[in-house]
């Protein structure tokens, strides 16, 4: 152990994404290659000798103790619990979740040796994974609200080999069957549903646990929601999403020694007719068993919106993946100038 094959995919996974910045313990992880990241992980991860790594992947992640937080994170997946190898600096960056994070080992923080903190979610404890709309992102669901992550992939590709990886890892766990299912006949299982439309895509794992997918009425309620921040100038049925992503907003910050660029996470939707920027809610919907009110915010908040054909030129940058985009708008404050110009020339 392991397979030559699974040491090289590994090794190949173990790349960290060029726009963020990462930590020095992290920047040390991910210059392991072959047999000595094998052997990290089992030196310094691995709670168990005889679990075996089987997937690797650099995310931004989210918790919900602390949902304004994203922190770059490897995860890897064991046949045990899916390990997050933190950026040392989120253990600072929000004061109230102290309680959260164990703080023993503060006294190393000025010497060389560089900390990192290891959230684990053993797979027994696992009880639901959500996917988000169209693969960008995907939720873990454990037994208690310290045991909710959410993986911001912005990658169907990543978001799909994870979600295949831990479904053939759940496979091997040896969990107690269910009861026996009360027999149902078929007219009452299939009778009572009036609309032709799914609930919700629900796939129960043989492990019992439950990966949530989402349902065409999810893109539905978005529409709604998007036409709704049009001020009603559009009518509802002809409005199409073409476009749902999660990007980043470059803000460059000037007077720095060297002029550096933060990134904001947006969601990026696109219609026939406009170019909108969310602050979307990844972590806190839906709502998990346990809560007891719903969250502060709601789960899409706009915060830009374009028309399209206000739109003059698109810039491209020629790096490889990811691509940035620069949209150039005509910057005319009164949206319908000339229109209520035709309107007072010609009359009613």
């Amino acid at each position: 152990y392991p397979s030559e094959f699974l040491v090289q995919k590994i090794t190949e996974e173990n790349q960290i994404p060029v726009h963020l910045h990462v930590s020095v313990s992290l920047q040390y992880v991910a210059g392991l290659k072959g047999s000595a990241l094998v052997e990290f992980f089992h030196g310094n991860i691995a709670e168990v000798e005889n679990e075996e790594l089987r997937h690797l992947m650099w995310s931004s992640v989210l918790f919900y103790k602390t949902p304004n937080v994203e922190v770059m994170a490897c995860v890897l997946l064991s046949t045990k619990a899916v390990y997050f190898l933190l950026d040392d600096s989120f253990v600072h960056a929000d004061e109230h979740q102290s309680d959260f994070w164990n703080k023993e080992n503060s006294d190393c923080e000025n010497s060389s040796f560089h900390l990192s903190c290891c959230f684990v979610l053993k797979l027994n404890d696992l009880q639901s994974v959500n996917v988000g709309l169209f693969d960008q992102y995907f939720r873990i669901t454990g037994h208690s609200a310290d045991h909710i992550v959410t993986c911001l992939t912005r990658d169907s590709y990543n978001t799909h080999t994870f979600i295949q990886q831990l479904m053939a890892v759940l496979s091997l766990l040896a969990r107690t069957p269910s009861p026996e299912p009360v027999d149902k006949d078929f007219y009452s299982e299939f009778g009572s549903k009036n609309t032709g439309k799914m609930e919700n895509y629900e796939l129960i794992h043989s492990s019992r646990v439950k990966f949530i997918y989402p349902n065409e009425e999810e893109i539905g309620d978005l529409a709604f929601l998007v036409a709704e921040k049009m001020d009603g100038l559009t009518n509802l049925p002809s409005l199409n999403i073409l476009l749902y992503v999660l990007a980043f907003q470059v803000n460059h910050v000037e007077g720095s020694a060297q002029n550096t660029s933060s990134l904001q996470p947006k969601t990026l939707i696109l219609t026939s007719s406009d170019l909108f920027l969310f602050d979307e809610d990844y972590i806190s919907y839906p709502l998990p068993e346990f809560a007891k009110e719903p969250p502060k915010r709601d789960k899409y908040q706009l915060t830009d919106g374009r028309r399209i054909r206000d739109l003059d030129r698109v810039l491209m940058g020629y790096q490889t993946y990811p691509q940035a985009l620069t949209f150039v708008f005509d910057d005319v404050q009164n949206q319908d100038l000339m229109q209520n110009l035709t309107l007072d020339h010609f009359g009613e």
